[in-house]
């Protein structure tokens, strides 16, 4: 397509999640709207010595897993985060109103990008086990698929029949906010009709671990796990981890209008950088510079104005870099006070997600533009003072509210520096 052309518009046909407060979109909706935890107490990390014992993980039954997998893609399978990656992209694809069919033609318009951070760690732990035995031959067939970082994206792209891109993208917890944004693209630029976007993490202590190490979890809560994920408290002692994975289905608005599809929200535009682990920027920790950047780029790509912001659905992952998250939104958008956009925090019900947290929260995001609600925070009814001195306590809403809103802002920002944030409007 030539530069000068007229660029697609992109919609949101499909949604599907699988969260530690409600697999699948109706339940998870519920959840959200009602401020339900999907945090509770976990024995296996407390025999494991870990300082968190508590974490979000969502339920699914062997019954729920046969939905989705066959028996023989199930044999020998142990997965988690391939398994929340299937769930999720199926269920938006159905949702779309597309039916699976393992005979279908191949689909040349329709494609995936689906990330990760680690994938199948639990079935890398038992190959790595197995070699040691000295039982290389006994690892089975689909150890490396499963091993893979993208094992989601091969095994959906088989189960959906895709023709076009079928990927795996990799940015820390900014993945799935990445991947969204990289699906966009493709349509945007008319090298695409439909792309399946997302991201999924492990449930696995092999994959927490790291973090508990860092200190970086809260140890504080594991008699009370329902109150343990606190962005923007006063008392936030540490992210609390979770798992599990969100999917989007993007599609040019023509082709929606076309197979007269449901439209929960347009993507108007946003942006993807860096801040290059300088000024202030680490591996760990964010440049402001380059955050307020991103967010104002993603402005200028959506073609709107930091007044137009209904809500933001932040990053706040309930540590110490809460309050200047606040400060880079501030900045970047010149509102502060009463002016201020309402703000939450998903991860206040469901923990951080990891590389799952992106798509999660942007599954969230757009179901508040399509029910016209703002989901509530829990945890946070000591907001911290450097955040209170920024902005008015009325904009983080501790109940839900029910609003007519137009433009939801969903960022990310991850290890090694890396940012994104998008920008989500009411289809009209």
């Amino acid at each position: 397509m030539n530069s000068a052309q007229k660029k697609n518009r992109v919609v949101i046909s499909g949604l599907g999640v699988v969260s530690p407060n409600g697999v699948g979109i109706e339940a998870f909706t519920k959840a959200i709207k009602s401020g339900t935890s999907g945090i509770s107490f976990h024995q296996e990390l407390k025999d494991k010595g870990f300082s968190c014992c508590i974490g979000g993980i969502p339920e699914v039954s062997e019954e729920k897993k046969l939905e989705y997998l066959t028996p023989l893609q199930l044999r020998g399978f142990n997965s988690t985060s391939i398994l929340y990656g299937c769930m999720a992209g199926i269920d938006a694809w159905k949702d779309a109103g597309f039916s699976i069919d393992e005979n279908s033609i191949l689909d040349y318009d329709s494609g995936l990008i689906f990330g990760t951070g680690t994938s199948g760690i639990e079935k890398f732990r038992e190959s790595i086990y197995k070699i040691d035995e000295q039982k290389v031959r006994r690892l089975g067939s689909t150890s490396v698929v499963q091993t893979m970082a993208s094992g989601i994206s091969a095994y959906l792209g088989g189960i959906l029949g895709f023709g076009n891109q079928v990927t795996t993208n990799s940015s820390a917890c900014t993945t799935g906010t990445e991947a969204l944004l990289l699906g966009f693209e493709r349509i945007k630029n008319g090298k695409a009709k439909r792309m399946l976007v997302g991201s999924s993490s492990d449930s696995s202590l092999y994959t927490w671990g790291g973090f508990d190490a860092m200190r970086v979890t809260t140890y504080k809560h594991n008699e009370t796990p329902e109150k343990g994920s606190r962005p923007m408290s006063e008392t936030a002692s540490g992210f609390v981890p979770g798992s599990g994975a969100g999917a989007l289905v993007l599609e040019s608005l023509e082709s929606a209008l076309e197979r007269k599809a449901t439209i929960y929200a347009e993507v108007l535009g946003g942006n993807i950088n860096s801040g290059g682990q300088r000024k202030g920027g680490t591996l760990t920790a964010p440049n402001s510079e380059a955050v307020q950047k991103c967010i104002t780029d993603a402005l200028l790509d959506s073609g709107i104005s930091s007044t137009e912001i209904d809500v933001i659905n932040g990053h706040l992952t309930a540590t110490s870099k809460d309050a200047l998250e606040i400060e880079n939104w501030s900045n970047a958008l010149q509102r502060k006070g009463s002016d201020f956009p309402y703000i939450n925090s998903l991860k206040s019900m469901v923990g951080h997600c990891l590389a799952g947290a992106g798509a999660i929260e942007s599954v969230a995001s757009v179901l508040q533009i399509k029910e016209q609600f703002i989901f509530p925070n829990i945890n946070c009814e000591d907001i911290h003072s450097e955040i209170s001195e920024l902005i008015d306590a009325q904009k983080i809403p501790m109940k839900m509210i029910e609003k007519d809103i137009h433009i939801v802002a969903k960022a990310s920002f991850g290890f090694g520096d890396v940012n994104a944030c998008v920008i989500f409007k009411k289809y009209i």
